[in-house]
C-alpha cells in the first residue's frame, strides 16, 4: 500500500514540477491497518496522510479557529505570496510573486496556488481533493500497479478515496491531506467534522502520534505480546454507534502507558482484557475519559508535540454524555453487552 502510494506522489511530484501547486511530501500510514489490530471486514482501509508543504513563491500560515461552537481544536490555512524583492527595496523585484503577481503568471505560463486551490485567502479543503483525485485519475497508467489492478475512485469531499481489485483481492486506500505543525507528530487535516464542516476548515489530528506510539510499543512489548489481541478483540465486539473505538483505544492506550511490558504477555491476556473493560465502565460512569495525546507529559521522547498540545488540558471524550442522559444510558447497555 505504502508503495502504491510512494509511487503515486512520485509520479504526481514530477507531473507538478514547476507548478505553483502544493508540494507533496511523503505519505505517512496511520490507523488500524498500521497499528496491527485491523477488526474483520470484508476489505480492509489503509488510511495514510499525504503533507503539504507551500510550492516556490508562497508560504502557508496555520491560524486557529475561535469558534468555540465546533468541537475540537480547528485551523485554517492562509496562503500568501512571497516577497522576494531586495529588503531595502520592496517592490524592486519584477519577478516577485507578491508586488508583480501578475508579471510572474504571465512570464511562468502557471496560475498561483491563490488561483487554484484558495478561497479568498485559504486553501480549501474541497478543491484540494478534487485536485488531487484529478491527478490520480491522470496518472493511474503510468504506475506498474496498474498492470494487475483495477482502480476506482469513490466519492468523497474532504479524502481522495481508492478502491484496488484483482480478482478475489481487494482493499481500500484513504488519502488525507494534511499540514505539519512546528516539525512535530502533530498535523492539521481534511478529515471531517460533519456534514457541515467549512470546506476551509482543517482539523487537527493527533493520529500519526497515535499510530507512532503503537509502534514504539511494538518495539518494547514481548514477542507474544497480547495487545493487538485485546485491541482487536474489543473492536470486533464494540456496539459501535454507542461507544466508539477511538474511546476504546484510548483506553488501551492509557493501558500501554503505564502497565509494565512484560504484563503484556499472551499468558496475560484475560487480565489486561478484563482491565481495560473495567476502565470502560468506570469512565462511562464518571462520563470521562481524557484524551490520551492532547496534554500527555508522559508520552514517549519520540513523539513530538507542539508546546501548546503538550500544555493544553486534555478534552473528555465522553463529554457529550454529561448533556444526554439517553445517549449515556445507551452505552452503559453497550458496555454490559461488551
Amino acid at each position: 500500500t505504502m508503495a502504491l502510494i510512494g509511487n503515486f506522489t512520485s509520479v504526481l511530484r514530477r507531473a507538478l514540477d514547476r507548478s505553483f501547486y502544493p508540494v507533496l511530501q511523503k505519505a505517512i500510514g496511520f490507523g488500524a491497518a498500521f497499528e496491527g489490530w485491523t477488526a474483520r471486514q470484508e476489505e480492509v482501509v489503509y488510511r495514510v496522510l499525504v503533507p503539504l508543504t507551500a510550492p516556490l513563491g508562497h508560504t502557508f500560515h496555520l491560524e486557529r479557529d475561535t469558534d468555540q461552537q465546533r468541537p475540537g481544536r480547528n485551523f485554517r490555512v492562509r496562503v500568501e505570496l512571497e516577497c522576494r524583492c531586495p529588503l531595502e527595496q520592496p517592490g524592486a523585484n519584477l519577478f516577485c510573486f507578491r508586488h508583480y503577481p501578475d508579471v510572474v503568471r504571465r512570464m511562468t505560463g502557471q496560475p498561483n496556488l491563490l488561483d487554484t486551490l484558495c478561497t479568498g485567502s485559504y486553501l480549501d479543503v474541497k478543491k484540494t481533493v478534487h485536485w488531487f483525485c484529478a491527478l490520480v485519475r491522470a496518472s493511474w497508467r503510468r504506475l506498474p500497479q496498474s498492470r494487475s489492478w483495477h482502480l476506482v475512485l469513490l466519492p468523497s469531499k474532504r479524502s481522495c478515496n481508492l478502491r484496488l481489485t484483482k480478482g478475489q483481492e481487494k482493499f481500500q486506500v484513504r488519502v488525507l491531506f494534511g499540514v505539519q505543525r512546528h516539525g512535530s507528530d502533530i498535523f492539521i487535516s481534511s478529515r471531517s467534522r460533519g456534514a457541515d464542516t467549512p470546506r476551509t476548515m482543517w482539523p487537527e489530528t493527533y493520529a500519526i502520534a497515535e499510530t507512532k506510539f503503537f509502534l514504539h510499543v511494538a518495539r518494547r512489548v514481548p514477542q507474544d505480546s497480547s495487545h493487538l489481541k485485546c485491541m482487536q478483540l474489543l473492536a470486533i465486539a464494540l456496539p459501535r454507534k454507542d461507544i466508539s473505538i477511538h474511546a476504546i483505544k484510548t483506553i488501551v492506550m492509557r493501558l500501554l502507558n503505564t502497565v509494565p511490558v512484560a504484563q503484556w504477555h499472551e499468558r496475560y491476556f484475560l487480565l489486561q482484557l478484563s482491565d481495560a473493560l473495567e476502565k470502560l465502565r468506570l469512565s462511562l460512569e464518571e462520563k470521562h475519559l481524557e484524551h490520551f495525546i492532547v496534554g500527555n507529559k508522559r508520552l514517549p521522547e519520540g513523539i513530538r508535540l507542539p508546546r501548546d498540545v503538550r500544555r493544553a488540558r486534555p478534552p473528555n471524550l465522553f463529554n457529550s454524555l454529561l448533556q444526554d442522559l439517553a445517549a449515556h444510558s445507551k452505552a452503559m447497555q453497550a458496555d454490559c453487552d461488551l
